[in-house]
């Protein structure tokens, strides 16, 4: 049986798709995911999430639900490390750090007034209530996995074996290529390109039956004092980390739940990372950071199967 192969754009990323089918099924695929851009993206003007950001009269679907209620059970896990109420704090970063200026501390405490995933929740008529109406939802650190699961739901309910699924980096897989092996998923090498035009590889890994996702700050970071910090706002403190990781990857079940995670470890750092994998040995990770001699290093689960 022939593999088909779709790519094109969504979420404001890249997709690309491969799967073992008579028939191609790029209008269902896009119908799937159309679904959950309607709930979930903050660049749909008429989304369930940009309705809820405006304090309009919205009921969550399936999908808000299924992601929110992910989202809060990582943030628990996390000790708030992941946040989907931070988007505030992250964008007045971000300015500062084009124009080379950062917020004040007075600014910052303003904000955190807003911030925090325990000030918001779904009631019983799916509604969400939130403790401050300028809380601000924002769940582009787990739909975009969660939307290759979607897509992965199709497959296996149309009983599709043999599927690779990649939505900006994160990747569901199943089954074997069309070279009949393992799916062979590139982590690329950190780099200080600011074009990301450099895609060497720091690894190659043979996944299947599996979901992973990459977070990663080694294009994106800045030097104060000598020191290099990377552009990932911790939610807790509402100041950027200044730790050593500068990619993680996780390999999980779902994709939804990689995407988290490896968003949290970016927040928590190698030893707190290492202490969740810890209490969930479901959970893989291969983690890029930086030693002392500011020279990268590599940690990952000793379970993973590497190609060095």
């Amino acid at each position: 049986m022939p593999y088909q192969h779709n790519k094109g754009f969504i979420f404001g990323t890249v997709y690309n798709i491969t799967y073992q089918s008579d028939k191609n099924l790029e209008k269902e695929i896009i119908r799937e995911l159309d679904k959950v851009d309607a709930s979930l993206s903050p660049f749909n003007e008429k989304s369930i999430i940009s309705k809820i950001n405006r304090n309009e009269e919205a009921v969550v679907d399936n999908y808000f639900y299924d992601v929110f209620n992910l989202a809060m059970q990582i943030s628990e896990d996390t000790n708030g490390a992941f946040d989907i109420t931070v988007a505030p704090i992250v964008n007045a970063w971000g300015f500062g750090f084009k124009s080379g200026s950062s917020p004040t501390n007075q600014y910052i405490d303003s904000l955190k007034q807003f911030i925090g995933y325990k000030k918001v929740r779904i009631n019983k008529d799916k509604h969400v209530v939130k403790q401050d109406e300028r809380i601000m939802l924002d769940c582009s650190a787990i739909a975009k996995g969660y939307g290759s699961d979607v897509v992965a739901r199709l497959f296996n309910a149309k009983g599709i074996k043999n599927y690779m699924i990649e939505i900006g980096g994160e990747i569901v897989a199943s089954g074997l290529s069309d070279k009949r092996l393992p799916w062979k998923i590139g982590i690329t090498k950190p780099s200080e390109d600011s074009l990301g035009t450099s895609n060497e590889l720091q690894t190659i890994l043979n996944i299947t039956d599996c979901a992973m996702a990459t977070s990663g700050n080694y294009r994106n970071f800045y030097y104060k004092n000598g020191k290099r910090y990377a552009h990932t706002i911790d939610p807790r403190t509402g100041y950027p980390i200044q730790h050593n990781i500068l990619s993680a990857t996780v390999i999980a079940k779902s994709c939804a739940q990689a995407d988290a995670y490896a968003t949290s470890f970016m927040v928590l750092g190698l030893e707190e990372a290492k202490k969740i994998l810890e209490r969930h040995p479901q959970l893989l990770a291969y983690l890029i950071y930086t030693n002392k001699d500011n020279e990268y290093e590599v940690w990952h689960s000793p379970a993973l199967k590497i190609d060095e």
